[in-house]
């Protein structure tokens, strides 16, 4: 008779579940015991990288990732946690549990309501009521993150279980990963727009993540309408150096609804209907603007304030717009005067010169800009200079850029590692840079061992200013002066990256960082610049 690990193991090949992203517990080395040698063990030194490394992976692979950390220490993990739900990132989370001989007097490490632990941020959570459901458990929670909306699934495993006998092999099932607009109501919406005298179109992250850019582009062109990036899309949805491209519109309620001025019809295609912070007061849309709205996600189409919704696939509900519309002719064909960037309403935040010696963020991007490989994939963690970023980097191929859904800081530098790995597992190679602020930098740092480990080539940009500089903006939005612990000074950066293993430097001439830059894609480990940058504080809004 098989154990109930010998069906597991099993089950996870035949669905190509055979890398694990983990931090060893005591509770998970039965799961662990004799580890396959077809299987690869991934470790991050904390769980929240864990989580953000596994979920890079699973988004530049399309395929979900498996996940296993230790107990309640999952609780290390919720901010990356929410980060990937919020990324609609497939990820089959696990924890081992106490034994169940001893569950009833909640022993030390017990995950007590273990399945209460990682919500809301996971689509389901589970403990088997039987060892031997172990296997079908795994079959759900893989249906469970693919269906849209994709996300992660949470299954607490008891260490007592593995070696239960049970009968095999696993059942193999197939989902669907799509879901198609209902017919009528996407005619509806055909109607409309074919009507407008000037429709406006709202591309959000399901576009990239459906590999949808091409059917992006057709519909745009067909219909002929100027093409926004939602509020803080963390996927680029659409070439940003196409002439239909106006630039990201702002995530405040009174600037965004002034961007949509003039139109008559707005469609948006795989986004909330909106993400908006801070708070800025104002109409949700101007007057005389109609809103439409499509989503694989029931989440998203009930919450939003405004318009009417219909619940499908972005990317095959733009391919079925596109034949409803015919032949209509193009709405316009003229090219947008200006690219903005994504996060706010001004063309740029801060000065391209500084006033105190020390380069901008501008200059450093434009630096790295030109350097980089055409096919290069940036990651982003750097707030404050993130209009600075898209102004230098326009994001003009699919699957380049990759940012946090959530907002909440140490996701990008470990989901940069999860994506350098995906990038050499897949043949594919790209050069890999991640910008991080000196702040941002703190929250995930244990990434880098991994990255290092690996020897995965990843470029990190620290660009340091020794304060949290977007809470600054904050400050002066929301007139609080006085606020403590925005300033951190006195972090050695360089030394902490050569510490983990890294190659590092401190740099602040231009020349220099262009020719770092190129010598770290060719290196068999990641290379940290720390970068000291003028501090200027942009206006938020």
């Amino acid at each position: 008779m098989q154990s109930v690990r010998d069906v597991t193991y099993r089950l996870l090949r035949e669905l190509g579940l055979t890398t694990i992203f983990g931090n060893v517990g005591s509770t998970e080395e039965t799961f662990l015991k004799n580890f396959p040698t077809d299987f690869r063990y991934v470790l991050a030194p904390q769980e929240a990288s864990v989580i953000a490394i596994a979920d890079g992976f699973a988004q530049a692979t399309r395929h979900p990732a498996l996940v296993n950390l230790h107990t309640t220490a999952t609780a290390n993990a919720m901010g990356n946690l929410a980060t990937a739900f919020q990324n609609k990132t497939p990820l089959i989370v696990t924890a081992g549990q106490q034994t169940r001989e001893m569950l009833l007097m909640e022993p030390w490490l017990t995950n007590v309501e273990a399945t209460m632990l990682p919500r809301p941020w996971v689509k389901w959570a589970y403990e088997p009521v039987r060892a031997e459901d172990i296997p079908a458990v795994f079959m759900r929670a893989m249906a469970t993150a693919l269906q849209p909306p994709a996300g992660p699934v949470f299954l607490s495993l008891p260490l007592g279980d593995w070696e239960v006998p049970c009968d095999g092999p696993a059942v193999i099932r197939t989902v669907s990963r799509r879901i198609a607009p209902d017919p009528s109501r996407l005619a509806e919406f055909a109607k409309a727009l074919s009507e407008a005298q000037s429709p406006v179109l709202i591309y959000g992250s399901a576009i990239a993540r459906g590999e949808g850019w091409d059917q992006a582009v057709a519909f745009a062109e067909a219909l002929g309408a100027p093409v926004w990036a939602a509020p803080a899309s963390e996927r680029a949805p659409f070439p940003e150096n196409h002439h239909l491209y106006s630039g990201g519109l702002p995530f405040a309620i009174a600037p965004l609804s002034k961007k949509l001025e003039g139109h008559d019809i707005a469609l948006v295609v795989g986004a909330p209907v909106f993400r908006y912070y801070p708070y800025s007061p104002g109409p949700y849309l101007p007057t005389g603007l109609r809103l439409l709205h499509i989503s694989d996600d029931p989440a998203e189409t009930s919450r939003a304030p405004v318009g009417d919704s219909v619940l499908g696939d972005a990317v095959l509900s733009l391919v079925a717009l596109k034949e409803l519309l015919g032949r209509c002719a193009p709405k316009t064909t003229k090219a947008r005067e200006t690219v903005a960037h994504r996060m706010a309403p001004h063309a740029s935040g801060v000065a391209k010169v500084s006033n105190d010696g020390r380069l901008t963020a501008a200059q450093v991007f434009r630096a790295l800009n030109e350097v980089r490989p055409a096919n290069t994939v940036l990651i982003e963690e750097s707030p404050s200079n993130l209009p600075d970023l898209h102004e230098a980097w326009p994001i003009t191929e699919p699957d380049t850029f990759y940012t946090f859904a959530s907002g909440i800081l140490g996701w990008n530098l470990p989901a940069s590692v999860g994506i350098a790995l995906a990038e050499r597992d897949s043949g594919r190679n790209r050069p890999v840079i991640v910008v991080m602020g000196d702040g941002s930098f703190q929250y995930s740092v244990q990434s880098i061992w991994t990255a290092a480990q690996l020897h995965l080539p990843i470029l990190i940009v620290v660009l340091r200013n020794d304060e949290y500089c977007i809470l600054k903006s904050f400050a002066v939005l929301e007139e609080t002066p006085g606020v403590p612990g925005l300033d951190i000074p006195g972090i050695d950066i360089t030394s902490i990256a050569k510490g983990y293993g890294c190659d590092a430097a401190r740099l602040d001439d231009l020349d220099a960082i262009k020719k770092a830059a190129v010598e770290a894609w060719g290196k068999a480990k990641p290379t940290v610049l720390e970068i000291p940058i003028s501090a200027q504080v942009p206006p938020l809004v």
